[in-house]
């Protein structure tokens, strides 16, 4: 069993009480973790200031080696970093081993970002008032930076969170999920190894109260979270002096048009992508659409598809559909499709549960006002409709309060295009499941589903401003 200090300027530190925590799988104790309290939170708040000016001062080629040299030790230490994630998010190994090598690939592209800082050139000739004037651009940091991060990728998305903020070189007050808080301090670990400043990072476990209390402390620039609606809509509201980067989830569509291709493989993709990690994924398939003409056959092979998902326990090298993260979750997720059949849902596979392990399930022809359909399941379901026509297709992705990615089964570059011009989303995936990304794409969705976008290159410019200098001929 780990047991894990807080990390604070450098040091680690006890805190005010101890977190519990426990295998989603069998519910057996896996780690103590030190939690701090609001005088803790205060610390590192005032340390992440004093910290500013050392990090803004920190050229950006010392930045990009630590974040290299970070990234080697990630690889290093992948079972490790991946036995946690698996232990306290109940994450099938193989996946858990996946998201530890797409850290190393995050730290690395944000040292790239780092090493190439770009300054923006413009002759202000064109008008008589910019007559011998000369325009320089640069980018700057904002300064401290406040990181809420969720449960399901302890690893990765923290370092998402992590690793643009030294690129940019601002310091970071961390709150982890206290479901899955070892991977960011163990994270924390490595940066410090690596050479980050002291006082440039605190990770500190804590009630959500009263981190959320520093969404509203001015030594806080800039405001970056990753969790439900409901928490990050109301930090924007609190936040609103400071940049603000909600990623808050949502019920992913896939289309899949006659010209697909294989029913097989697309509906081999499409398993995996809904019922993957029990669908705990904000990009996790959860709205499956296909072309009447292709309907039965893809209905077929999603059937057998969906019974071929192995599930268990997320320590067995063949596990794809481990447990929901409490008891809590798994009871909403059987509810929903409890619900969903009452209401005149047909389940093709799937429905029941073992503990918090869901199987996963295939229903169609659900209402659209039930919550497997309207709202996010987070949990290993999908839903299969068909449609008749590719613009009714478009239609029913967008009927949906979020806007996070979506999916085409296409070769046509021209229902391609109108996809990009009409899915209210942040993202397209041509010709594969609204689940895939890689980590340097801009990330991040519309409507409930957020406002802002990750991915190193983009979280720099999140966490930097623009600078102007005129000079003079």
């Amino acid at each position: 069993m780990r047991e894990m200090q807080l990390f604070l300027n450098g040091q680690w530190l006890d805190g005010d009480d101890l977190i519990t925590v426990r295998s989603p799988y069998d519910n057996r104790e896996v780690a103590q973790v030190a939690r701090g309290g609001p005088a803790i939170l205060e610390r590192a708040a005032a340390t992440a200031r004093r910290a500013a000016e050392t990090m803004a001062n920190l050229p950006p080629s010392e930045r990009a080696a630590i974040l290299e040299g970070t990234a080697a030790l990630v690889l290093e230490h992948r079972e490790e970093l991946a036995t946690a994630i698996s232990e306290e998010a109940g994450k099938p190994i193989r996946l858990a081993l996946m998201e530890a090598d797409r850290c190393a690939d995050t730290l690395t592209e944000a040292a790239a970002v780092a090493r190439h800082p770009e300054i923006e050139a413009r002759d202000l000739a064109g008008y008589p008032s910019g007559h011998g004037r000369l325009a320089l651009v640069r980018r700057v940091p904002v300064g401290p930076v406040l990181a809420i991060t969720p449960f399901n990728f302890p690893l990765n998305l923290v370092a998402h969170k992590l690793a643009p903020a030294v690129a940019a070189g601002c310091p970071v007050v961390l709150k982890p999920a206290s479901q899955t808080p070892s991977p960011a301090l163990m994270l924390a670990e490595l940066l410090a190894d690596a050479g980050l400043p002291a006082g440039a990072l605190a990770v500190i476990p804590s009630k959500g109260s009263d981190a959320e209390k520093l969404a509203t402390d001015d030594r806080f620039k800039a405001l970056t979270f990753t969790g439900s609606m409901a928490v990050g809509w109301r930090l924007k509201e609190i936040a609103w002096k400071r940049r603000v980067t909600l990623e808050l989830g949502g019920n992913a569509a896939v289309v899949v048009e006659p010209d697909a291709g294989d029913l097989a493989v697309v509906a081999a993709k499409i398993a995996g992508a809904a019922f993957g990690y029990a669908g705990q994924s904000c990009i996790s398939v959860q709205r499956v659409l296909a072309h009447e003409d292709i309907y039965v056959a893809l209905r077929r092979e999603l059937v057998e598809a969906t019974a071929a998902i192995r599930r268990g326990d997320p320590a067995d090298a063949g596990t794809v559909c481990g447990p929901l993260i409490d008891a809590a979750n798994a009871e909403r997720v059987a509810s929903w499709i409890a619900s969903a059949a009452e209401a005149g849902g047909r389940v093709l596979a799937g429905g029941g549960r073992e503990g918090n392990v869901v199987a996963p399930t295939l229903i169609e022809e659900v209402p659209v006002i039930e919550p497997v359909v309207a709202d996010e399941v987070f949990g290993p379901v999908a839903c299969l409709d068909p449609y008749e026509d590719y613009a009714q297709a478009l239609n029913m992705v967008n009927d949906s309060r979020y806007g996070l990615q979506a999916g085409v089964f296409t070769s046509d570059i021209g229902k391609i295009q109108e996809a990009w011009r009409r899915i209210e989303a942040g993202g397209i995936i041509q010709g594969d499941v609204p689940t895939w990304r890689t980590d340097p794409m801009p990330y991040g969705g519309v409507k409930d589903s957020g406002v802002g976008r990750e991915g190193p290159a983009y979280t720099y410019r999140e966490l930097t401003e623009e600078r102007l200098l005129v000079l003079s001929r």
